[in-house]
């Protein structure tokens, strides 16, 4: 199910393994194509994990598939706004992020950032801000409720609390919470043990977590429910190390 890939996507993101958390969320979009929340992250996954190009083609798709499904989801707006900043069209970029921040309630996890970013892009580019912004918080309603990142949705994101102890977590808890997905996601495999990407994402897992012999185990598992795709699962556990 989508849920468990978002959750696996959502720890490895936190753990900075963004390469990881590309390949959990697209399981995440292919398990439920309608949920624009899920869209975009993947596309803040792939900002993450490219090493040259600040917004690669592939973010953008995702984004803008995102808004497609919801046009008020946060996080698309917020960085397709970015790509007009680095395609030089600095106005409208913060334009676009003053149209979110009049959608942000007030007190939002990310508000802070969002006023950061129109403050820091208007000096560097010789656009007056402080007004508009200042009159965009003062037109908002204290009450307003919009949604947020990871707010209503078919799919609901982790919470905000949910992301302000992710944060707060030792390595250590942080391990934790990485092991108790990854639990999740093998217990998922017991009632879909066809899921071929399933199979590779656990023995990535249990190799990033230091596990070899349950990566190994995983392959063993992997093959007994799938035998016609042996020679593709251990072509995919080699490239990992899984012996």
């Amino acid at each position: 199910g989508a849920e468990a890939w978002q959750e696996l996507g959502f720890a490895y993101f936190g753990q900075e393994q963004f390469a990881d958390a590309v390949s959990a969320y697209e399981s995440a979009v292919e398990a439920d194509p309608d949920a624009a929340i899920l869209w975009s992250a993947l596309g803040e996954a792939r900002i993450y994990a490219s090493e040259r190009d600040p917004m690669p083609a592939g973010a953008v798709e995702a984004f803008e598939r995102a808004l497609s499904i919801d046009p008020a989801d946060e996080r698309a707006r917020y960085f397709l706004a970015v790509r007009k900043d680095l395609n030089g069209d600095h106005e409208g970029a913060v334009s676009d992020w003053l149209a979110l921040l009049e959608d942000t309630p007030p007190g939002a996890p990310w508000e802070n950032n969002l006023v950061r970013t129109i403050d820091q892009v208007g000096k560097i580019n010789e656009i007056a801000t402080e007004e508009r912004i200042a009159a965009v918080m003062a037109s908002r309603s204290p009450l307003a409720a919009g949604p947020q990142f990871g707010g209503p949705s078919s799919l609901p994101g982790p919470s905000q609390a949910q992301i302000a102890a992710a944060g707060a977590m030792s390595p250590s808890e942080q391990r934790e919470m990485a092991l108790g997905m990854v639990e999740r996601l093998e217990q998922r495999l017991e009632g879909d043990p066809t899921n071929i990407d399933g199979w590779v994402m656990l023995m990535r897992s249990r190799m990033t977590l230091g596990e070899p012999d349950k990566a190994s185990q995983a392959l063993a598992d992997a093959i007994v429910a799938n035998p016609a795709a042996e020679s593709q699962l251990k072509q995919a556990g080699e490239m990992m190390g899984v012996r």
